[in-house]
């Protein structure tokens, strides 16, 4: 089968053939449909995200597609069943074999592309959102890289749990994608964000992608009791937090990583998901894919996410 695997860190992806896996004990194999493209990926590359596996390694976090095969010990699920898969490698395949746990059954109203956009970025958006930061309506959201996958994942979900939601990102066609996903109020990223966000009144709910001076500015922009959640790091800088200003104004910064869950409270990322496909399949939500190609084109589909060309998911149908 052909896979897009990483040989050593650093080294540039390349398509190849491999062996079709077998499923062991309690394990799948599934004939991959669909597979999104995170900035996760970017890092693995680099052998500097926190999962990153073994090399060499086949890259693609989230999947979809069909049962083709199931190992001794697995219940539930036979050849033939829709499927969605929080894989963490192995997606960028002919096919994948996967923990049976990890997977979720899709109704046959949801296509593979959604099935594959949702899991990560609004995984992650509903978790913290809900879960975590524990947002209620009425509360105001601000939300810094607005555009991106699970940036606008947060926009959508924000909105849907009866939020104001300010958006910010770069240029008018990225608050543009924003403002569909339902913002109400928009920030472009060269503007003066804490100015900005307190004319609105200031922030219940910080959900940042950026990192560096953005989340500085969007931490001096909350309300008293406001919770901060640091999503991510695209701007290269990770934020010190001076832990004498979250005092001053009773602020809680609150660590969230979807992948953490899947180790230790699993039955979290099975619930969120089992709602975001409700959600998906009764035209509540709908995944924003900007682009999808075939898996010839992987590496292309990573620089999408590299360059920031990208809004929402890159998919690969193999």
């Amino acid at each position: 089968m052909r896979a897009f695997r990483v040989s050593r860190p650093n080294a540039t992806p390349e398509l190849t053939r491999i062996e079709t896996p077998e499923p062991g004990p309690g394990q799948i194999r599934v004939a991959i449909r669909a597979c999104g493209l995170n900035f996760a990926d970017l890092l693995m590359i680099k052998g500097t995200y926190q999962d990153t596996p073994e090399a060499p390694f086949t890259l693609g976090m989230e999947v979809s597609g069909v049962v083709d095969s199931v190992g001794p010990g697995v219940e539930g699920l036979r050849p033939g069943d829709r499927v969605a898969v929080y894989a963490g490698q192995g997606g960028l395949a002919d096919f994948g074999v996967f923990e049976a746990t990890r997977v979720v059954r899709i109704p046959d109203s949801m296509n593979f592309e959604d099935a594959a956009a949702f899991q990560i970025a609004h995984g992650t958006s509903h978790i913290a959102l809900d879960h975590r930061a524990k947002m209620q309506p009425g509360e105001t959201l601000l939300v810094t890289g607005a555009a991106g996958g699970v940036g606008l994942s947060a926009v959508q979900i924000g909105k849907l749990m009866g939020a104001t939601v300010i958006a910010q990102a770069r240029g008018r066609d990225k608050l543009e994608v924003a403002r569909a996903a339902g913002a109400d109020h928009l920030i472009d990223a060269e503007e003066d964000l804490r100015a900005r966000v307190l004319e609105l009144g200031g922030a219940d709910v910080v959900y940042d992608a950026v990192g560096g001076d953005t989340w500085t500015a969007a931490f001096r922009a909350c309300r008293p009791e406001a919770r901060l959640l640091p999503i991510g790091f695209a701007s290269g800088e990770v934020p010190q937090i001076p832990a004498n200003h979250l005092l001053v104004k009773n602020l809680t910064v609150i660590g969230f990583y979807i992948g953490g869950y899947l180790k230790f409270r699993p039955d979290v990322v099975r619930s969120s998901f089992e709602t975001l496909i409700g959600w998906i399949t009764e035209g509540r939500l709908k995944p924003h894919v900007s682009h999808v190609l075939p898996l010839e084109r992987a590496g292309e589909g990573l620089g999408l996410l590299r360059s920031r060309k990208a809004t929402g998911k890159v998919i690969i149908t193999p």
